[in-house]
């Protein structure tokens, strides 16, 4: 496997959640820079109490969005309450949130097959004829409103249940604007648009030039389109939105040149 010896890539993923993508990248002989901008809280008492009061038995379908949904809603609900509704059908919007789900004793019904978006898992044959079927998508507050929308047009009912929240994390920021200003940053790592919209919030104006001058790694052609709207000109897509996947998305990039720094 291709050496990142002394490539320094910027990893934006929660803290919960960086640490594998960082020690892999650290173990081809890269440097990984920790920068969450994003942090997952949990909710206040009433918001946690109203989750537990949700009643199951009005729904068909549970819909997980992110592998942070299954956690967080293990946090304020017994896992064995969704197993006691045996026609209660579990959907997953990627293989990550699946494996996540499994590893939780959940039976997985459907998953996202061809990546981790609304639209791969409104692709999926078993949500084509839903009319009449009710579904609960368990998220974060303030998520994306396409896959309700998608499962009403088709006939649907939908609700909501958010277990989460994302905030910005408040951090010292003086050590990415001087790898930034140095032209020291070779690579940026980001897995949703929050993310990166956090990071451009995160950051002093100063730095914006110098930031969108670093190649990008990004998870989906929602995440390219949105940055290269911000004025970022060497995205890569990475096939999934696993470690794994972006990796080789950074390997790839040094490999075809891509990260090299600014002179």
């Amino acid at each position: 496997m291709t050496s990142l010896q002394d490539v320094t890539v910027l990893v934006t993923r929660p803290v919960h959640q960086a640490e594998n993508l960082s020690h892999l990248i650290e173990n081809l002989g890269g440097k990984a820079v920790r920068f969450p901008t994003l942090e997952i809280a949990r909710l206040n008492d009433l918001e946690a109490n109203q989750i537990a009061s949700v009643n199951l038995a009005d729904y068909d379908w549970l819909i997980f969005i992110s592998a942070n949904a299954v956690t967080m809603h293990g946090y304020y609900s017994d896992s064995d309450r969704i197993k006691k509704f045996k026609s209660l059908r579990i959907a997953a919007m990627g293989k990550a949130t699946a494996e996540v789900l499994i590893a939780a004793g959940y039976v997985v019904d459907l998953v996202a097959e061809n990546g981790s978006t609304t639209e791969s898992l409104l692709a999926m044959p078993a949500l084509d004829n839903v009319s009449g079927q009710r579904f609960l998508i368990i998220r974060g507050q303030g998520g994306r409103e396409e896959l309700a929308n998608g499962l009403r047009l088709r006939g649907a009912s939908v609700d909501y249940l958010d277990v989460y929240k994302r905030i910005i994390p408040t951090i010292d920021c003086s050590g990415l604007v001087r790898l930034l200003k140095q032209r020291m940053l070779d690579i940026i790592t980001i897995t949703s648009v929050e993310a990166l919209q956090n990071l451009l919030i995160m950051l002093d104006e100063s730095c914006k030039q110098h930031l969108l001058e670093v190649p990008l790694v990004v998870v989906s052609h929602r995440i390219r389109i949105i940055a290269a709207e911000i004025g970022f000109k060497r995205i890569a897509v990475a096939k999934s939105p696993s470690d794994l996947a972006i990796l080789d998305t950074v390997i790839m990039s040094v490999k075809g040149g891509e990260c090299g720094r600014s002179e």
